[in-house]
């Protein structure tokens, strides 16, 4: 018989916030979960998931996302039906998982963002938060157009001033990071966003915080 940990609850129930993960986010939530700071072991990672799929609780593919394979909490676990790893998202949510483990390492808490009320708002990838210091998470592995971009960082300033939100960073690749992207829309780009380092060179860098949206809004 397989006994349950509060580690292992708390993993599913992070796997029911990000939907997919790779095993290097599982190595880093892993390490979260025990106060480590820092990723387990491959193998304890590996270890990890293995008994979870052997009790049912987390299903996972080779077939969709490069040479790893991919993680997700079955019904069993959460009462929802698994997500599909065949969407065109798939390779973002993967990505973003990446992000929140390695804000669960530093101590944050990890959640959706609130849904759009209407298409003028924008939804974030994730919120993370600590000491009450809320903060919106964005990863960009392609660009966006700038008039996206520029309707995205507007309603960053509007939620920086109204809500109860202090900081907007962003993660991006390199190709995210294209003249034809942020910067070109107008908007500076530096300063506010405190995020420490990159993602194991999936994602390349803490591209930017915005340093004055509260402008836009006026």
């Amino acid at each position: 018989m397989v006994q349950i940990t509060e580690r292992d609850e708390a993993m599913v129930q992070w796997l029911d916030v990000v939907r997919l993960a790779d095993v290097e986010a599982v190595r880093w939530a892993l390490g979260a979960f025990v106060g480590a700071g820092q990723p387990l072991s491959l193998w304890r990672a590996q270890l990890w998931v293995a008994r979870m799929t052997a009790i049912g609780w987390l299903d996972r593919s080779r077939r969709a996302y490069r040479d790893g394979s991919i993680v997700c909490a079955t019904r069993l676990a959460i009462g929802k039906p698994p997500p599909s790893l065949f969407r065109q998202t798939t390779r973002h949510e993967v990505a973003v998982a990446r992000v929140s483990a390695r804000y669960l390492a530093q101590g944050f808490t990890w959640r959706r963002d609130r849904q759009p009320a209407g298409h003028r708002e924008h939804q974030a990838d994730g919120v993370a938060t600590r000491d009450g210091i809320v903060e919106l998470v964005e990863v960009e592995l392609t660009p966006k157009s700038w008039q996206r971009y520029q309707r995205i960082v507007t309603n960053h300033g509007y939620r920086l001033v109204h809500e109860d939100v202090d900081r907007v960073a962003y993660f991006c690749t390199a190709d995210a990071r294209r003249p034809d992207g942020a910067a070109a829309s107008g908007v500076r780009v530096a300063g506010m966003g405190t995020v420490t380092d990159a993602v194991d060179g999936f994602l390349d860098e803490v591209a930017a915080a915005v340093r004055e949206l509260r402008r836009l809004v006026g």
